[in-house]
């Protein structure tokens, strides 16, 4: 208890505030409450509203940038196949010429093994033999090669360039071991003296240009290998970069898109059920709060005062905290069905007759429903205390009333006794007099009134004859 506003003694009216509980946790609470219903009602709003034009203007900007980036990146892709395209045309041209380069080699061999061949091995002897098997060796290679070298540079393909480099090279590795055999017959027994050192010497120098020229091919083999490999990398290198640019342009395009779309309806109802959530949660902390305050249920006067401030008090009316007296000292306590409490609240109009007072009529009302159970032969009622309008004189405590509760009613309406309706099939009828014959008629009923009398809404009209049971 925070405060308590009354003492012994003291006249109260009805609604006066008599003590209030320590609501500080449950003010942060309500003011977390209002900030939380704040915020989701802007949420709501943002989202009815859509997106603000520089909302839009930025997504723009971000898809504009994200084509450019595109465009350069096809771009690059663009240059880098041409390069790649260039750089291996380069290599196989200069695998072309080596080729040819090669062809000349061979044929230059050839021409000296062959002249080295007549001057000096022209009989039957095994040098001879070995030497025209060498010379007739280039001049295979030579014919091989320039075949395969015309081929190539007729279509310029690279597939046949690189079967011209293939066989020339080895027609180069045929020449060479040719060439050796040859010097090998010069350096016989039998011919170390005939042949001159000067043709010794002119094929070691053929020898070496083939050596050289084998190097080349083999060079430039290796240079349009690692031209492609090179070319690949770099090809892919930008395709990945054109597909990581599409990528950004097409997240960008749908971002933009979603900015521009229309809310769908999924999300308005969801964001709605999150503002009614929050706004539900305000109202029932402001409730909590109201109710922190005890208020007087009618005028009277205090005679009690149970608690101090700064004690703990038990809910739900476990406890007595102050007591009064009503200024009408005389009250009426009925049990009530859990079924029929559950229609009535505080403030309902009350009818009263008693048996002390026949065919008088008082009005009450409904003062307040403990919220308590209270059990009756093992029935669950609820106890409920209704005040007087005005008090009866010569009224006692301990006499009997009969309460009529008024949970609705209505004035100027077209009413039969309840006597006169028959329900059949879930449907009800009257028997209306026209002259001496009967007619029966359905009729739409409303409510029931406690003085025997039923609301007709439709079927019948003031001033007709109906028969009662």
């Amino acid at each position: 208890i925070k405060e308590i506003y009354v003492s012994v003694g003291q006249e109260v009216t009805s609604g006066q505030p008599l003590a209030k509980l320590d609501t500080a946790s449950l003010n942060i609470q309500y003011k977390e409450a209002q900030a939380a219903l704040t915020l989701t009602e802007s949420q709501l709003s943002k989202l009815l509203a859509g997106a603000t034009k520089e909302d839009i203007n930025i997504a723009q900007t971000t898809v504009d940038n994200a084509q450019i980036a595109l465009n350069s990146a096809e771009q690059t892709l663009t240059d880098t196949e041409t390069a790649a395209q260039n750089s291996i045309d380069s290599a196989y041209e200069d695998a072309l010429n080596a080729a040819e380069s090669a062809y000349l080699k061979i044929y230059n061999a050839y021409v000296v093994a062959d002249s080295i061949q007549r001057t000096y091995f022209t009989g039957t002897d095994q040098e001879s033999l070995n030497v025209k098997e060498g010379r007739d060796n280039i001049y295979q290679a030579t014919n091989n090669s320039k075949a395969y070298l015309d081929i190539a540079k007729a279509s310029n393909k690279e597939s046949d360039i690189d079967k011209s480099l293939s066989e020339t090279k080895a027609d180069l590795n045929d020449s060479v071991s040719s060439l050796e055999g040859i010097r090998n017959a010069c350096n016989s027994a039998n011919y170390r003296n005939i042949v001159s050192s000067t043709d010794k010497t002119s094929v070691d120098t053929q020898r070496d240009y083939i050596n050289t020229a084998l190097t080349s091919i083999i060079t430039n083999q290796q240079a349009i290998s690692s031209q492609k490999i090179t070319n690949e990398t770099n090809v892919n290198k930008a395709e990945a970069s054109v597909s990581s640019a599409q990528g950004t342009l097409t997240a960008a395009q749908n971002q933009l898109a979603k900015i521009k779309a229309a809310p769908r309806q999924e999300d308005i109802a969801l964001y709605q059920a999150q503002v009614d959530q929050a706004r539900a949660n305000v109202q029932y902390l402001g409730e909590q709060i109201n109710q922190a305050t005890l208020k007087s249920p009618s005028d009277g006067k205090i005679t009690d005062v149970n608690k101090k401030v700064g004690e703990l008090v038990q809910p739900l009316g476990a406890e007595s905290v102050i007591s009064i007296i009503p200024t009408i000292p005389f009250e009426i306590k009925v049990d009530i069905y859990e079924e029929d409490v559950v229609k009535i609240k505080t403030g309902d109009s009350v009818d009263i007759t008693m048996v002390a007072f026949p065919g008088m009529s008082f009005e009450g009302k409904i003062v307040s429903v403990n919220p308590a159970e209270k059990l009756v032969d093992g029935v669950v009622y609820y106890e409920v205390i209704i005040d007087f309008e005005s008090v009866p004189d010569g009224i006692k405590p301990g006499m009997t009333a009969d309460i009529s509760i008024k949970i609705n009613s209505k004035e100027n309406i077209l009413t039969v006794s309840e006597d006169a309706i028959t329900n059949e099939g879930g449907k009800n009828f009257v028997i209306v007099m026209i002259g001496n014959l009967e007619e029966k008629k359905q009729v739409e009923i409303g409510l029931w009134g406690n003085n025997g009398l039923v609301e007709i809404l439709s079927g019948l009209k003031e001033g007709e004859k109906v028969m009662i049971k």
